[in-house]
């Protein structure tokens, strides 16, 4: 082994920090949403940034959330099937789809704002309210 090897810490290599948090933080929420809707991560994320900025196309999501378009297409159709989404084609141009939540959504959306919000207060009462804002700002700084 050589010196180079023997001063590298997995522990302390920001992403690995930065997976391992993400990964433990979201795994009590997610189970909340895959037990109440049986929804995955992505359709989550959709439904959130429908419930969040209204009417938007996949391609809007998709940059907005950093979600590849394949895997925004498939959390579409999936939340279309159970009826939480809307699709509309664009007259004009028939390569664009609108989407926009249904009531059935919509309520699943306020329902799982309300949800985030205790969790996101319960996870940051760890931090003392610089420490949080800290790790906020850091935290969008590195996104």
């Amino acid at each position: 082994m050589t010196r180079e090897n023997e001063t590298f810490e997995l522990q302390d290599f920001l992403p690995y920090l930065l997976n391992q948090a993400a990964e433990v933080s979201s795994l009590e929420f997610q189970q909340i949403y895959k037990n109440r809707y049986g929804m995955l991560r992505t359709e989550w994320r959709v439904l959130f940034h429908l419930g969040l900025y209204g009417c938007m196309t996949a391609k809007e999501i998709g940059q907005r959330a950093k979600i590849h378009k394949t895997k925004v297409s498939r959390a579409v159709a999936k939340l279309a099937k159970r009826r939480f989404v809307t699709r509309e084609r664009d007259p004009d141009d028939r390569r664009f789809e609108y989407l926009e939540l249904t009531g059935t959504g919509q309520s699943a959306y306020r329902d799982l704002r309300g949800v985030a919000q205790k969790y996101d207060a319960a996870l940051a009462s760890r931090f003392s309210p610089d420490e949080i804002q800290a790790l906020r700002d850091m935290l969008r700084k590195l996104a």
